[in-house]
């Protein structure tokens, strides 16, 4: 049987039948599969060396230690940007050196194709997160292209998730947040990649896959969390898994603000871009501060003293990196509203670069630890969300916190995004969303602007309420797009299913 969609359901039966014997699996290739995964976990480590050289270089004569701890801060500029530098080259090395010999086909998980692959999505998905800055900027495409990847003039990508060598980007082209291309699929005891293409003009949304062999036609449009379909004719669109055909026009802006600007925009949008490399720096300092402050304490106190206190100087240290974002998130952008703002307008960049303090200063420091607890809810508060009493709130996924509203004792799990804005067209559209007392959105899923969330209602995990939508309250929906949802039809059909085996 073949199986597809969310909820998944029964489409047939499946394409391929099972392999009578799996392909042979040895114990060199799983040695390998293990060695290359210690190898990537040191790769940020070993980054790190030459902006430890740097700060090494800066402290040498110093004497005491209040005039090493001002000269480390010093330092911090050019060690962070050497310890940048570093991680890229290794990550573009590492894919360059992977993609040799990389072709398309069905080839055994344990053999030296698979594990090309799987080694090359690994580093990619490793440099979205240590080298944050880069995605959604104007090197971007520079960068994608410096890894293999075929990328046209005036292609917008964020954070992609893609073998570079597999994937070929029209001019023109839209990758949101998110976005998978050419990813390889398991089965069988065998991987298979193929080529994937992003045609021309073509938007895909952000957690929109276009899997190998599949492709997002020219002029088209693949909406958030979608995947692309085989075949689709030029200028369509499609939403949801198993996608469907989506009646859409596209609406037609001010081109010198969404795809042909002045070059004076693009001078001006590098400036702002280049302040990326700030909240990193932000970063690096307040890990020489919290080094320092524990030396100190060591010196003075002992070492088992300093390891005692270790947690409180983190969390002081988290606290200071969360008030520098929410700071930066005021003075950048201030209060969000419902508008509409061209990709090509300070706006969007000072929104872009706002976010960075959060993902890589706030996140790394404490917003990443502290899921599910009041200081997750008192920390969207500070950004401008407003979060009701009881609240259960896992994810930091609210890109303008202003335009949502979480009532009392809603859930929000794990992997959600409150999606306050869509940037169909090169514009960006935001709007408010609104999740009601006791509502309650499952893990992976996504809701678009516009969207109320009921009192008491419950969307299930991996589904998309779409933008503009109202669910009633007490209700359940679960999809992709969403649609009703009976838990107890559901245990009844499985039940009904057991008895017939």
């Amino acid at each position: 049987r073949r199986w597809a969609g969310v909820p998944a359901a029964k489409s047939g039966k499946a394409a391929h039948r099972r392999p009578e014997s799996r392909p042979a699996r040895t114990r060199r290739w799983a040695f390998v599969y293990g060695l290359t995964s210690l190898g990537l976990s040191l790769l940020p480590a070993l980054a790190l060396l030459p902006a430890l050289v740097v700060i090494t270089l800066f402290l040498r004569g110093t004497h005491d230690a209040g005039t090493a701890l001002l000269h480390a801060l010093a330092a911090v500029p050019l060690a962070t940007v050497a310890g940048m530098a570093c991680y890229a080259l290794f990550v573009l090395a590492g894919v360059r050196t992977l993609g040799l010999g990389l072709r398309a086909g069905h080839h055994p998980v344990h053999g030296r194709i698979a594990w090309q692959a799987w080694a090359t999505e690994r580093l990619m998905d490793m440099a979205r997160v240590h080298l944050f800055p880069l995605y959604a900027s104007l090197f971007t495409p520079v960068w994608l292209r410096a890894l293999g990847m075929k990328v046209g003039r005036g292609v917008e990508a964020s954070t992609v998730l893609a073998l570079p060598s597999m994937t070929t980007v029209g001019d023109g082209a839209f990758l949101a947040d998110d976005t998978m291309v050419a990813s390889y699929e398991l089965g069988g005891g065998k991987l298979r990649i193929a080529q994937s293409r992003v045609g021309k003009m073509a938007f895909l949304g952000n957690s929109g896959m276009a899997v190998g062999g599949s492709s997002v036609p020219k002029r088209g449009l693949v909406g958030v969390l979608s995947a692309a379909p085989r075949g689709a004719k030029e200028g369509s669109s499609w939403l949801g898994m198993p996608p469907m055909k989506l009646p859409r026009a596209a609406e037609e802006g001010d081109q010198s603000r969404t795809y042909r600007p002045a070059r004076r925009l693009k001078w001006a949008r590098g400036a702002v871009e280049l302040c990326r490399i700030v909240p990193v720096m932000g970063g690096a300092a307040l890990a020489v501060l919290v080094l320092a402050a524990f030396g100190t304490l060591a010196a003075r106190w002992g070492f088992a003293a300093a390891m005692a206190a270790g947690g409180v100087l983190l969390l002081a240290g988290g606290l200071v990196a969360c008030a520098v974002a929410v700071l930066a998130k005021w003075l950048l952008v201030g209060r969000f509203r419902a508008a509409e703002r061209p990709l090509w307008s300070s706006f969007v960049w000072r929104n872009e670069l706002a976010d960075t303090f959060v993902e890589v200063l706030a996140v790394p420091w404490l917003v990443g630890a502290i899921s599910g607890t009041p200081l997750m809810n008192w920390w969207l508060r500070g950004l401008g969300a407003r979060v009701g009493r009881g609240v259960w709130c896992e994810t930091y996924w609210l890109p303008e916190a202003d335009l949502v509203r979480i009532g009392s004792g809603a859930s929000v799990n794990r992997g959600c995004v409150v999606q306050t804005h869509l940037f169909h067209d090169r514009i960006m559209r935001m709007d408010q969303v609104v999740l009601e007392d006791g509502a309650t959105l499952g893990p992976h899923g996504i809701v678009l602007p516009g969207a109320t969330v009921g009192a008491c209602a419950t969307v299930g995990p991996a589904s998309l309420v779409m933008r503009g939508e109202t669910l009633p309250a007490g209700t359940s929906w679960l999809g992709n797009p969403i649609a009703a949802w009976k838990p107890e039809k559901a245990r009844d059909m499985r039940k009904t299913e057991g008895a017939a085996k």
